[in-house]
């Protein structure tokens, strides 16, 4: 835990850095970056065991959803940013020619990240990592919730990375809370939408700008005539990965009766290829962060367990709960009133929906609100365009799912209920800087003397100049 005076220490450190210039200069920045990625790539066994301890992670999972989507960030952002920074020029318009503007890209200050605990790494320091890139100093919570992550991430830091850049805060809500009381610049934080109304009431406070970013019911809709066991693996992997624990898995996956039973076959087949007859002892599959949790998830599994097709084991001391599917019934019998229905899974359980088609598909998706992902299968343009035209979400994939959200190419946030503004690579970058207009005009000559006062006969011409015609009077 960090003392309140620590903390306000800290944030004193990391206000006069950025005051005294340091995060300035674009080559201070990338040798931050450069320092935060050869720790990485030095500590990584130790993050990997933190992971493994806090969420069961395999290894070969920590290397593909957190550590190396992190240093992938690390290198792109690295290769482009001086030419992100590169002022973008522009014209001031007939009326007040000759004059020239550019946006010059400024820091915005001292910018606080509030993690979650389910990919406790990523969600850490991808938005570290641009906040740093566009100059600003750094404070960082991590979640309390993954203690081995929480203290790695702070040593790491500590390690390798300047105190007046970056600070780590540990500890859990009265610590969160006091540093809401704090002057931000900007504040980035993912979680929960109840959690995520806290930190934009607290930031009203002090005007502070803010990206949330918060998760939702992320739908799939998958087309009939599709290659069922490509689909399958797919949506094995992407709602499965870290127990389910993942902000854009596929929450409920909807499709015709006859695609879903076959559907549901060629899931359990996967299920059994990617982790074993038995998931708990194959050394593939994570475990549910939480006791608490696991509670809040074999609830929805026990209020719902006459729809269980596959799966539904659970095993509490070891925070296991099995990779399993559920046949709901259709909107129309009541399924959308089902407690797993009612709130984001985040978890190993997969509802399938049975619905008439794509129309009834995106009446569910737009019935709700807006979700963070929205995923479809489908070989049909037509269907791909209803998808993008008729329904709201952070981002639509088709035909793949969860790999999109770790790409440095892709601005990843939410829309709605599920978040506002964007980061990753230059995302990052626009969202943590502040585009400022810089115009300049010579003082001779004096074009501006139209726009003086006394106007006289020049009140016709300005009129016909600017598109207005105005009445004598």
């Amino acid at each position: 835990m960090t003392s309140h005076a620590d903390i306000d220490r800290g944030l004193a450190a990391l206000r006069d850095g950025f005051a005294s210039g340091i995060t300035r200069p674009v080559d201070a920045r990338l040798e931050q970056l450069a320092r935060l990625q050869r720790g990485i790539e030095r500590d990584g066994d130790l993050l990997a065991d933190a992971l493994a301890a806090d969420l069961g992670k395999p290894r070969a999972e920590s290397l593909i959803t957190e550590l190396g989507t992190l240093t992938q960030e690390l290198s792109h952002i690295r290769h482009n940013l001086a030419s992100w920074l590169q002022p973008s020029a522009f014209g001031l318009g007939t009326l007040l020619m000759p004059a020239s503007g550019h946006i010059h890209r400024e820091p915005l200050g001292t910018v606080l990240v509030i993690a979650p605990w389910n990919y406790p790494m990523q969600l850490s320091l991808m938005p570290v990592i641009g906040a740093i890139a566009a100059g600003n100093t750094v404070m960082l919570k991590p979640s309390e919730i993954t203690p081995h992550c929480s203290a790695a991430l702070a040593r790491l830091v500590a390690e390798h990375m300047d105190e007046r850049w970056v600070q780590v805060i540990e500890g859990g809500i009265d610590e969160t809370t006091h540093i809401l009381r704090q002057r931000f610049d900007h504040i980035v934080f993912t979680g929960n939408g109840t959690v995520g109304r806290v930190v934009a009431r607290a930031a009203a406070e002090h005007l502070t700008p803010t990206t949330l970013e918060l998760g939702g019911k992320s739908p799939v809709y998958v087309d009939r005539g599709m290659d069922l066991k490509a689909v399958a693996a797919r949506l094995t992997w992407a709602k499965f990965t870290n127990a389910g624990q993942t902000c854009v898995a596929p929450d409920y996956v909807m499709g015709e009766s006859a695609v879903l039973t076959d559907l549901a076959d060629e899931i359990r087949q996967q299920i059994a290829h990617m982790y074993g007859e038995d998931p708990q002892t194959s050394g593939q599959y994570g475990r549910i962060v939480s006791d608490k949790q696991f509670d809040r998830l074999t609830g929805l599994l026990d209020a719902s367990r006459d729809r269980v097709v596959h799966g539904g084991g659970t095993d509490r001391a070891d925070r296991f709960i099995e990779p399993t599917l559920l046949r709901l019934p259709s909107a129309s019998e009541g399924a959308l009133e089902t407690p797993i229905m009612g709130e984001e899974i985040f978890g190993p359980l997969l509802p399938l929906i049975p619905v008439t088609g794509v129309s009834e598909a995106i009446r569910i998706v737009t019935g709700g609100d807006k979700p963070l992902t929205a995923m479809v299968f489908t070989d049909d343009p037509e269907v791909e365009r209803a998808f993008t035209e008729q329904t709201s979400s952070g981002s639509l994939a088709v035909n793949f799912a969860l790999a999109h959200a770790g790409s440095s190419l892709m601005p990843f946030g939410g829309v709605g209920e599920s978040g506002m503004g964007r980061y990753h690579g230059r995302a990052s970058i626009e969202a943590l800087t502040h585009p400022k207009p810089v115009v300049k005009k010579p003082l001779k000559p004096e074009t501006l003397s139209m726009i003086f006062p006394p106007y006289g006969r020049r009140t016709g011409l300005l009129g016909r100049l600017m598109g207005v015609r105005l009445r004598r009077r």
